[in-house]
């Protein structure tokens, strides 16, 4: 009797035994794939040049992560740790740049990197992954013609669609956007020019004098943050009319022009113009010389800043839902000679900026598995929310009615507000928990299988449906029923697309970069003289001594470099619409 009373008790134990390791084998199916090494939590260096956080990824992303790969994600961002090239050297010096690399690749980095045994050749890791399966072109395609063969990076923005469609969803990189509520009440003014901007501005001024809280407005204002090659501000306002830059050189988007920046004559110092114009009737925050991104945002949330060249930075900040059902809100108005710049979808990715697994790494496998995440839908949704997708399902959006809809907590928090997450998706605050890489696998304007709409949730029809407050219905008469400032500028025939291609810079001489270093830096400098100019001589002397202090620093063997380029990069635009239609047909 007492044997029979073991075995019976035995046979529980084991069953129980049973069911808890297929409960076991079940949760690692489904979060780690089927890795036992997910057992240890490690800690993975991610060295990122696009990051603008350093640290420990935390919040809601964080748990995902630890939940589906027992991992936490350790950011090394140059952008915040200062002086970039002087981290990427250090650490390459010293053999291990990180775990996981996500870099920009110009100027031969890549190709450095790979010479240098700083990457890890992913092929055996890849080979039969959805990644590789689904994007192999754009893969192959990046890794071609290395000194060794292999796979050593994936490269980023990968898009089913063609070349010629915008990449940017319902807003172009620039547009004249300003606050619609004061627009309105001028009689919506038509602007032929630029130039005819500045008499609309100054009504706007004077038409709405105050912030919210009471300081006084201004039509512009300005920050140096970003300024690189020249002044960012300037520049942006020239790909109003279908230019990007490329070194000392502007582009036109489908590569029937190339402009010498400090040329008289040139979209660059034109914008100048414009600006010192609109200085000279008091339409520029004096504070623009000194303050940054962060402050000018600020004045933004308040409604100090009454235009706005960039959406993600008027709009983003002041239109809430209840200024917009009060009326109030910043909106694109059209100007008739404009043809605003954005850029094509990759169909081969875009090698300009990749993700790799660095070579010294003691988990591989586990980074594969990552990667491999970040390019399905799930991982696109939950990765991409910092440029707009739509977040974890169940939080912040739900699907109704077979269609993908926001969830009440969804208004609130995205696309990044400071409201806080419940416990059980990781607590904090929304924002913080955003993913820090700040990293696109996939174009956000194709379509996520799983809701059978964009990445994008602007994009959204649920979303769409809701722009419906005053300001939107009013500014949707303006716009002869367009509903998103790309179908405008499409029915205007007004939207200036560069294809989007693989292209990257080449790598430089170092004479070529140590001139290009001094040239810019007097670009720069003598940009906001002529800008903040006294008077038109004033302008033209600073004009003048740029022109001259440049050339005699061998301004034009740099230009020569950057001219080359450009109509390289122009070439390979039409290669990738001749090779996306090859593969279409």
């Amino acid at each position: 009797m007492r044997k029979k009373q073991i075995s019976v008790i035995l046979c529980a134990v084991l069953a129980v035994i049973a069911v808890l390791a297929g409960c076991k084998k079940e949760a690692s199916v489904e979060n780690t794939t089927g890795n036992s090494s997910y057992d240890k939590l490690i800690t993975v260096d991610v060295f990122d040049t696009l990051a603008n956080y350093q640290g420990i990824q935390s919040g809601w992303f964080a748990k995902v992560v630890k939940d589906k790969f027992n991992m936490e994600l350790n950011i090394i961002a140059p952008n915040v740790a200062g002086g970039g090239d002087t981290l990427f050297q250090t650490r390459s010096a010293a053999g291990n740049l990180g775990d996981l690399i996500i870099t920009k690749t110009e100027s031969g980095r890549f190709e450095n990197m790979v010479k240098a045994g700083l990457l890890m050749d992913m092929a055996p890791l890849l080979k039969d992954k959805n990644i590789y399966k689904n994007y192999e072109d754009a893969i192959l395609n990046m890794n071609k013609g290395l000194v060794k063969e292999g796979i050593y990076a994936i490269p980023s923005e990968i898009s089913s669609q063609s070349p010629k469609v915008s990449a940017e969803g319902i807003e172009p990189l620039v547009a004249p956007y300003l606050r619609w509520d004061g627009y309105k009440a001028i009689g919506y003014p038509e602007m032929k020019t630029l130039e005819d901007m500045i008499p609309v501005m100054k009504q706007l001024q004077e038409q709405i004098p105050k912030s919210d809280s009471g300081k006084k407005t201004y039509a512009l204002s300005l920050f140096k943050d970003w300024d690189d090659s020249m002044m960012v501000i300037a520049k942006n306002y020239a790909s109003l009319y279908g230019y990007q830059e490329i070194g000392f050189v502007m582009e036109k988007y489908d590569g029937s022009d190339f402009q010498n920046i400090v040329d008289s004559d040139s979209y660059y110092v034109k914008a100048l113009h414009f600006l010192f114009n609109a200085n000279q009737e008091g339409l520029i925050d004096p504070e623009s010389t000194t303050q940054n991104y962060d402050i000018l945002s600020d004045k933004y949330r308040d409604g100090q800043v009454l235009t706005s060249l960039w959406s993600w930075q008027g709009q983003s900040y002041y239109n809430t839902r209840e200024r917009k059902e009060e009326g109030k809100g910043i909106m694109p108005a059209f100007i008739e000679d404009m043809a605003p710049y954005t850029d094509g979808c990759y169909s081969m990715g875009n090698g300009k900026a990749v993700i790799a697994i660095g070579s010294q790494t003691k988990d591989p496998e586990r980074l594969a598995d990552f990667i491999d995440w970040m390019y399905s839908p799930e991982g696109m949704e939950l990765l991409g929310q910092a440029n707009g997708a739509a977040g974890p399902k169940g939080l912040t959006w739900e699907m109704k009615d077979e269609k993908a809809v926001y969830t009440d907590y969804g208004w609130k928090a995205l696309p990044n507000n400071d409201v806080p997450v419940p416990e059980e998706w990781g607590g904090g605050s929304w924002k913080d928990g955003v993913s820090a890489l700040n990293y696109k696998p996939l174009a956000l304007v194709d379509t996520d299988p799983l809701t059978n709409e964009p990445y994008l949730t602007t994009m959204w029809s649920s979303v769409l449906e809701m722009n419906d407050t005053p300001l939107d219905t009013d500014w949707q008469t303006y716009a002869q029923g367009a509903k998103t400032t790309i179908e405008l500028l499409e029915k205007k025939g007004a939207l200036a697309v560069a294809p989007g291609t693989s292209y990257i810079q080449p790598k430089e001489s170092s004479d070529i970069t140590t001139l290009r270093g001094q040239c810019k830096a007097v670009i720069v400098d003598d940009s906001w003289k002529m800008v903040f100019a006294a008077d038109e001589a004033e302008f033209d002397s600073a004009l003048q001594h740029m022109q001259d202090t440049v050339g005699g620093l061998g301004y034009d063997r740099v230009l020569e470099v950057d001219l080359k380029n450009a109509k390289d990069r122009a070439a390979a635009r039409k290669t990738a619409m001749d090779e996306y239609n090859r593969r279409s047909n």
